[in-house]
């Protein structure tokens, strides 16, 4: 039998708390070992609990939820981390991405949805709210995309955008999943570019996208 996935909260209400841990610790996959109020008392319980998951809000006192994320993966990378948190705005998201996040739920999510996410970032996945994986990919995509049909014309429309989500360090499930295509289809179109812009391989093509000012590490 498999072992419940081990998670810690942390929310600075504890009433939001009490509702998270009672409507996730119900499905026997899920056991929850820990809740903390702010991000220090976080850290110290990853350190001492050794969870697979962790669920935090952003907004905390003393250390914010993108702080004590880049703290935990940086003493625990083995740890994932889901964001469940009511802000919804470009800046936030992509701070949490940029700290290490698997996944950005709002606290309008179902416990369904919840549940999921929490399997799906232990076991490896990323994991995004209705709405929020458009948005990282227009962020990651639209930024350059005048900067990518002036470096690289050769390139189709469809191609830049994915050479952008490589530069940036997506893997083809990611980019598949961002891009609503097949992990095929991904594979074809990185063949393509690496074709076109005469490199031998993935990481190649990500030095010379970098080289022309796309991606970077994420």
């Amino acid at each position: 039998m498999t072992s419940p996935v081990r998670v810690v909260l942390a929310d600075d209400h504890p009433m939001f708390r009490y509702g998270l841990a009672a409507a996730i610790a119900a499905s026997p996959e899920i056991e929850i070992v820990g809740e903390a109020a702010d991000g220090r008392e976080l850290l110290a319980l990853v350190d001492g609990a050794g969870p697979d998951v962790v669920i935090t809000d952003l907004t905390m006192p003393g250390m914010d939820g993108a702080t004590a994320t880049r703290a935990i993966l940086a003493r625990h990378p083995e740890v994932s981390v889901l964001v469940l948190t009511m802000h919804d705005e470009n800046k936030t998201l992509i701070e949490a991405l940029r700290a290490g996040a698997r996944g950005y739920l709002l606290k309008g999510a179902d416990r369904t949805e919840i549940i999921r996410a929490v399997l799906a970032v232990a076991a490896g996945e990323s994991v995004y709210g209705t709405g929020i994986a458009r948005r990282i990919s227009d962020f990651f995509i639209g930024a350059d995309a005048d900067r990518a049909t002036t470096v690289f014309p050769e390139l189709t429309d469809r191609e830049r955008q994915v050479l952008k989500l490589v530069a940036a360090g997506c893997g083809n499930h990611d980019i598949a999943r961002r891009l609503a295509l097949s992990e095929k289809t991904v594979r074809n179109h990185v063949s393509a570019i690496l074709f076109k812009l005469q490199v031998g391989n993935r990481a190649a093509a990500v030095a010379k996208a970098r080289d022309a000012g796309l991606g970077g590490s994420r």
